[in-house]
């Protein structure tokens, strides 16, 4: 449980995650001169100059065109799972299922499970809220900007551990309805969470402004599906989720290792960006799904009550995800202009 959590945590380090794969070509040298011929002696030169200026360019476009292939098939990946999630949008919006979906059942729940539902959601909107405000707090202060913006990986480590850390603590505070210890752990991780990702808004405020409506547009409409498909339709995705995740997080680690310009390095960017993007959003179907099966199935009456906190944290961390990934790939495509 523990290996999952530090996964789902990986983020790389925010400032080579905002920065689009850069192909840095090294150029050759002077190319050795060709041997004057009596005969044409301007014409030779003229040759040898418009030689010497094209095969660097020559080496730089297919170099450049090596290196984003990968990100070509992400793309590509990314639009066909794009298709399938507005195709299955229509399919269980209109009702075409065999089975009533969650959102069928909603008019028989009882009101704690309502209540449920909402304190959960109503968790996740105060952490967004506080990420945010953090976030744009860490960024205005140089000196959390100095450490957390470092690219090493003593950095990096102790932002994870920083995020596990209090995400765990977090989960292991035994809930209480009000304002209580739980409820301070639950906004010091999301504190924590926004200060690490302030390197964000270097991009800029445009940017993230379409992220974020974008990244809104996305939630709602996996919710959607969640809610009008079958309330166990998505709970199987927990085992092949998991082996994405260990695929994805190998891909953001080797991809601080690895040269861009590579095909191995570009293939490890393109897995990171576009495949996490998919793989979150699978999580997050999985996640609203588990959200509303737990809400109806946990006992009112329980020693331990329904836990609100730990339930948002899930869908909080696959937001961020997306987030992020959506941030990524509209500042490359802003620079790439």
């Amino acid at each position: 449980m523990l290996a999952a959590t530090a996964c789902k945590f990986w983020v790389r380090s925010p400032i080579s995650i905002v920065s689009p794969v850069k192909i840095n070509v090294i150029t050759r040298g002077n190319l050795k001169s060709v041997r004057q011929w009596s005969f044409q002696p301007k014409r030779c030169y003229s040759d040898n100059s418009r030689f010497t200026r094209r095969r660097p360019a020559f080496g730089q476009a297919l170099r450049e065109r090596e290196a984003l292939s990968p990100f070509d098939v992400g793309k590509a990946a990314l639009a066909g799972a794009s298709l399938v999630g507005v195709g299955a949008l229509c399919y269980y919006g209109l009702g075409a299922g065999s089975q009533p979906g969650a959102i069928d059942q909603a008019v028989v729940w009882p009101e704690y499970v309502r209540q449920r539902i909402k304190d959960t959601y109503t968790y996740f909107g105060g952490s967004l809220m506080i990420t945010a405000t953090s976030a744009v707090m860490a960024f205005r202060s140089p000196v959390i900007m100095n450490f957390v913006a470092r690219n090493s990986f003593l950095a990096v480590a102790a932002c994870i551990a920083a995020m596990i850390g209090t995400g765990e603590v977090c989960r292991q505070i035994p809930y209480q309805p009000g304002f209580g210890t739980k409820q301070l752990a639950w906004m010091l991780h999301s504190s924590v969470v926004g200060i690490v990702l302030a390197p964000v808004c270097i991009i800029g405020g445009p940017i993230l402004v379409r992220a974020a409506w974008y990244t809104a547009g996305v939630v709602g409409g996996l919710s959607a599906i969640a809610c009008c498909a079958p309330s166990d339709k998505f709970l199987y995705m927990g085992g092949p989720l998991a082996m994405g995740l260990g695929v994805v997080f190998a891909s953001s680690l080797g991809s601080m290792f690895l040269s861009p310009t590579s095909m191995l390095g570009a293939s490890a960017a393109a897995i990171s960006i576009y495949g996490g993007l998919i793989l979150f959003s699978g999580f997050l179907l999985y996640d609203t799904q588990r959200i509303v099966r737990a809400a109806e199935v946990y006992p009112q009456y329980h020693p331990q009550p329904y836990d609100p906190v730990n339930m948002s944290i899930s869908i909080f961390l696959d937001t961020i995800n997306i987030f992020i990934r959506i941030a990524t790939i509209l500042s490359g495509s802003q620079q790439r202009k």
